[in-house]
């Protein structure tokens, strides 16, 4: 390796080490969607295969005979399926009739997510408001866009962001805050091996900007 590649693989450590993102949008390839999902998984497959044969296990064996494929599978329509925008869920608003206007607050959503340094594990909730400014949405899928988000490489900074931009995009709204709370198995299980430690990342627009309208959503959430 030269000393030039060997800086440049140093810094990319150094960039998942600190689970720095590079951008609000995940890094995707132009060509990201020319295969299918089959094709996806029968070239990622013998790929996992390969992997498992160089860290020495015997694929012989019942138990991990089938694993490649059952790892394929889940990469591409489980654990990463919310790269692909047809997957994206229909969000249809529906007019406020009923005039409300103080914030909706929907918390504690479940979300499970990878880190995409290390592809381990991230686990927490999501907490998300927002004030109606003429259109409403199913509480529903205010749950199924934070798990469309977060079925992909992530870093938790990018989640939260893609989460409040798209919830401003489909309401028509710049009032739209985000908390997410979440556990990093990339700590917990390597490097410094904290189990205890967690990560909080917020994402503030429009009205809640504002002190007032922030200490309100937090009560929510811690009540």
């Amino acid at each position: 390796m030269t000393s030039g590649a060997f800086d440049h693989a140093a810094h990319n450590d150094t960039i998942g080490d600190n689970h720095v993102g590079t951008s609000v949008d995940t890094p995707l390839r132009a060509d990201a969607f020319a295969l299918s999902d089959a094709e996806k998984m029968e070239r990622i497959a013998p790929l996992f295969r390969e992997i498992m044969e160089t860290l020495g296990l015997d694929l012989t064996d019942d138990s991990l005979a089938g694993t490649p494929k059952r790892v394929a599978k889940m990469y591409v329509q489980e654990i990463f399926k919310g790269l692909n925008p047809e997957n994206h869920p229909v969000c249809k608003t529906f007019n406020n009739t009923y005039e409300y206007g103080e914030m909706l607050v929907e918390k504690d959503i479940n979300l499970n997510s990878t880190c995409e340094h290390h592809f381990l594990p991230i686990a927490g909730r999501a907490h998300v408001a927002y004030k109606s400014s003429g259109q409403v949405i199913g509480l529903s899928k205010i749950n199924r866009l934070v798990d469309h988000y977060a079925k992909r490489p992530q870093v938790q900074e990018r989640l939260t962001r893609q989460i409040a931009e798209a919830l401003k995009t489909i309401l028509d709204t710049e009032d739209v805050a985000v908390i997410i709370e979440a556990k990093h198995m990339c700590v917990s299980s390597r490097g410094i091996e904290d189990e205890q430690s967690s990560t909080v990342t917020a994402d503030y627009h429009g009205a809640f900007k504002t002190n007032e309208a922030r200490r309100e959503f937090l009560d929510h959430i811690r009540g």
